[in-house]
């Protein structure tokens, strides 16, 4: 299913020639002023026969033209508190313990930990070790860790890549 084809915007700039108001097609995601992230428009591909598809569009258009999206993974709560317990040399089954005092709840912090743990927030309050480890992750809490190419993004350009955004060749 391509639910752009109902975008009044992808008709407008020329993506579909479906028109949305004329077969009462309602796609807000471009619209909708309460989203969170910016709307895109795509096509799905299964992963078993993604690589063809992108072989394909590469050969017909040339690799200027083809580029797979970088993906970021950044320091969450938890294993930034593993990867600076490292750093400091603290033995791992004391980081591992405060570790685990962090909830497993999507887009937990460690601020929000404070809220919903009191072990952990008197761990912090009690221990110098503690309030050490935890204050050096706070700082670097959501900062990136890696990059690399996201399983299933790839960017499609009328001109070449390197005109429209970022890109790193390998």
């Amino acid at each position: 299913m391509v639910l752009g084809a109902g975008s009044i915007i992808a008709y407008a700039i020329g993506i579909t020639d479906i028109d949305p108001i004329k077969y009462n097609l309602l796609f807000e995601r471009f619209l909708n002023p309460e989203r969170i992230s910016m709307p895109d428009f795509d096509i799905d591909f299964c992963y078993e026969r993604r690589g063809e598809v992108i072989d394909y569009v590469t050969r017909k258009y040339g690799a200027d033209h083809v580029s797979q999206i970088i993906t970021f993974g950044t320091l969450a709560a938890k294993n930034v508190i593993r990867n600076v317990g490292r750093v400091l040399s603290i033995p791992l089954p004391e980081v591992d313990k405060i570790a685990k005092m962090i909830p497993n709840s999507p887009h937990m912090t460690i601020n929000k930990a404070f809220e919903e743990n009191k072990s952990f927030k008197e761990a912090y309050e009690n221990d110098e070790t503690v309030k050490r480890l935890i204050d050096i992750s706070r700082e670097l809490e959501g900062m990136p860790k890696n990059a690399s190419t996201h399983a299933c993004r790839s960017s499609y350009n009328k001109g070449s890549s390197r005109y429209i955004c970022s890109i790193i060749c390998k």
